[in-house]
């Protein structure tokens, strides 16, 4: 028997179904290699008292299970795609993309059908500042208030009354076997996801041809192309926790995909949006290319008032 594949994870229900789900395909593809989950909590998971934004933004997820993979503990991590950093830390690669789970964002309430039977004054609960902007700018007479913690703990602040609503990611939502909580799945149209939403990625060291071969059996080319074009939009605006913006693919067909994007002012006021349709193989360069045309637009100013508010 080879040695053993360790995949590392964050110890939330969420990240552990992810982890339990490659652990089940790498199982499969390799069946002479034990594959097994080193389980870990990261900085993330621990501070829930402040806005991601504020505490140092999505790296904190993913930092512990690198320290990991460095040292040896680990061959492999399982991340929630909108959790990666658009830069990824020298020493790392994002080896594998696997194919994206529903990438829409999902109206949650006990009370409301939908954000359009919400009345006004309603308390609607997001940790994103992608979302809030784009609510505001829908929705300008509800309340928007600061979510955090792992699914369970949303969910639970709902159910106790904190809110009238809260919007999570659907994908998150299936997999836990928790569908049946949405009431609404919200059309990119009206609320565009963030980019990589819904995709898993799958990080290794740097320099470890063996992992990639690998990783590469996990990769699905549609979710990664569209993807890869989500990141480089995101990446040329500078794209963080920090900032309101947009970025969502879709496959069409001959190898073809739809990218939409946007920049908004965090109170909704102000959104610079636009789109492109272009080649797989060109997902990069037209995800540069669509930012660089939003910047033109008026992007770059309304980048420079959220970073210097």
């Amino acid at each position: 028997m080879s040695e053993p594949l360790i995949i590392a994870s964050r110890e939330s229900r969420l990240a552990m179904w992810q982890a339990e789900h490659v652990q089940r395909l790498l199982q499969t593809q390799n069946p002479t290699r034990d594959v097994q989950i080193l389980g870990m909590t990261t900085r993330g998971d621990q501070i829930l008292d402040r806005p991601l934004a504020a505490i140092g933004g999505k790296g904190l997820f993913i930092k512990e299970l690198e320290v990991a993979m460095a040292e040896g503990r680990a061959d492999l991590a399982v991340h929630s795609m909108k959790d990666v950093p658009m830069d990824m830390p020298e020493g790392f690669v994002l080896a594998a993309i696997s194919e994206r789970e529903d990438p829409r964002d999902a109206f949650v309430s006990s009370k409301y059908a939908s954000l359009a039977a919400l009345p006004e004054g309603a308390i609607v609960g997001t940790s994103s500042l992608r979302r809030e902007a784009q609510l505001r700018a829908r929705f300008p007479k509800l309340i928007i208030k600061p979510l955090r913690g792992n699914l369970d703990t949303r969910l639970r602040k709902l159910d106790d009354g904190e809110f009238d609503a809260i919007i999570l990611a659907a994908a998150g939502l299936v997999r836990l076997g928790l569908a049946d909580r949405i009431r609404a799945r919200i059309d990119p149209a009206d609320m565009l996801p963030a980019p990589g939403q819904g995709a898993l990625g799958i990080e290794i060291c740097d320099g470890q041809p063996d992992m990639q071969r690998i990783a590469d059996g996990l990769a699905d080319e549609a979710t990664s192309a569209c993807v890869r074009a989500e990141r480089a939009f995101s990446r040329r605006l500078g794209g963080s926790c920090h900032l309101p913006i947009a970025g969502f693919a879709v496959s069409e067909s001959h190898q073809q995909f739809w990218l939409r994007g946007l920049v908004a002012s965090v109170d909704g006021t102000q959104i610079v949006s636009g789109e492109c349709r272009g080649a797989w193989a060109e997902a990069e360069t037209l995800g540069v290319a669509l930012a660089e045309t939003l910047l033109a637009q008026g992007a770059d100013a309304l980048i420079c008032q959220v970073n210097a508010g």
